[in-house]
């Protein structure tokens, strides 16, 4: 297994409960195709640095997940048709 960091911004028109919720989701899915999270840290509203959909801010959250090599990939596809999410990289640690 390798360490990864998953960066995805969400966008900012939802309430905080939201928020959590969405987090969650992509837990569950790190863990329900055998990741292993190490640390979630939701950074919270940041002003993005170009408008993205006629939108200014973004919802920050930064994931650090050991997985095998296909999860990335998984998490990829499924940010992709995911209309929450805005952006998202996924990088191995220490690169």
């Amino acid at each position: 297994m390798r360490e990864y960091e998953v960066m995805y911004i969400i966008k900012p028109n939802f309430e905080e409960e939201k928020y959590s919720e969405i987090i969650e989701k992509y837990n569950a899915l790190i863990q329900n195709n055998g990741g292993e999270i190490i640390s979630v840290e939701p950074w919270g509203k940041k002003r993005l640095a170009y408008e993205i959909e006629k939108l200014r801010e973004g919802y920050y959250v930064l994931a650090r997940i050991n997985a095998g090599p296909e999860l990335p990939q998984e998490l990829e596809r499924n940010f992709k048709i995911a209309d929450e999410i805005m952006r998202y990289l996924i990088v191995k640690a220490g690169e």
